[in-house]
């Protein structure tokens, strides 16, 4: 199962992540948790220009083409071995980022990105794409005020840019409503945490404890 990870920097999806790889791995499951863009040598070195402060000039074309580097880099060496060999794979980010953030975002045609995705994905899609939702000033909040910050160069931008990407992420998950699980990011991590249980679980038919409490962080 291929299981992604989305929603801005600060919803909480490491920690999600994190647990869910721990709930899973306990059960006897083979689970390898990456991230985007990274997860390989290549990956990391693509990350570290996308991010970076000083590459102010970089322009939108080149930006997609950059994330869809390491992401064909990622499959191939990372994700679609293990998932050959019968594991669980979850991914901080995947394909839908580029169309919410290059889409969206900065306004490029879906159709354009959709066809880059394909080829340098070898078209593998997600099974289930958790998106951990919240208003867009909290969560540049609680990523500008939290440890260890990474403020990176996408995370500068005005808060209209991460307002068309917050709604890009909400029409994607109303088109395949089958495919995404939206959480409300403001939830306790607690709850969080078992609704994302309560969803794998069901498709992988594991058994899952009690409703966790529902209480607001």
């Amino acid at each position: 199962m291929f299981i992604t990870f989305e929603g801005p920097d600060g919803s909480g999806k490491t920690t999600q992540i994190r647990r869910l790889s721990a709930w899973l791995t306990l059960r006897g499951l083979n689970v390898l948790a990456t991230r985007e863009p990274g997860g390989t040598r290549i990956g990391d070195a693509v990350r570290a220009i996308l991010l970076d402060h000083v590459n102010t000039e970089l322009v939108d074309r080149a930006e997609v083409l950059l994330f869809s580097a390491a992401r064909a880099q990622l499959v191939e060496q990372v994700i679609r071995p293990h998932l050959a060999k019968g594991g669980i794979v979850l991914s901080d980010r995947f394909a839908d980022s580029t169309f919410a953030y290059q889409g969206y975002g900065r306004g490029l045609a879906l159709d354009d990105l959709r066809r880059i995705t394909i080829f340098a994905t070898a078209d593998i899609w997600p099974d289930l794409t958790i998106y951990l939702d919240l208003p867009v000033e909290e969560g540049l909040l609680r990523k500008q005020s939290g440890a260890m910050v990474e403020w990176n160069r996408m995370e500068e931008e005005a808060v209209a840019y991460h307002q068309r990407v917050r709604d890009g992420y909400l029409k994607l998950a109303e088109r395949e409503p089958g495919r995404w699980l939206v959480l409300d990011g403001r939830q306790s991590v607690a709850y969080i945490e078992q609704q994302i249980r309560r969803r794998v679980a069901s498709a992988l038919g594991l058994a899952v404890a009690g409703v966790a409490d529902s209480g607001v962080n």
